[in-house]
């Protein structure tokens, strides 16, 4: 009985051990993971600071392309504008200057013109 009393306490004591050294690595591991956390984390950071660097570079590029080509569409709408409005001043000279030169011809064109089109809105009318 003594025997068994003191082979109980043995398992006891090397149960609690057990115990104790499981407390403790458990605390060691949990300390490890905890740093390599940090770690991980300050990585992350490091990562997501330098893609945000090359997103705000890359940006800026395409800011500057997006600039000239709105410079360029501005730079060619103004030269077809021009383009127009010389050719609409053409066209408005050359219609004066046959105008002045056959009136009454130019009176009967425009009298007809004029027929016609009221003809053909009195028509949709009905």
């Amino acid at each position: 009985m003594a025997t068994t009393k003191a082979a109980r306490a043995t398992v006891k004591n090397d149960i609690n051990t057990l115990k104790d050294d499981l407390k403790v690595l458990g605390a060691e591991e949990k300390a490890r993971l905890r740093e390599k956390a940090t770690a991980a984390e300050a990585r992350l950071r490091a990562k997501a600071a330098e893609a945000e660097t090359r997103m705000r570079q890359e940006a800026e590029v395409l800011r500057d392309r997006a600039r000239g080509y709105y410079d360029t569409a501005r730079v060619r709408g103004q030269e077809y504008y021009d383009e127009a409005t010389e050719r609409l001043d053409e066209a408005q000279r050359y219609l004066v200057e046959r105008v002045q030169e056959r009136p009454v011809q130019s009176t009967a064109i425009a009298l007809g013109v004029g027929v016609v089109l009221g003809l053909l809105l009195a028509g949709r009318r009905r």
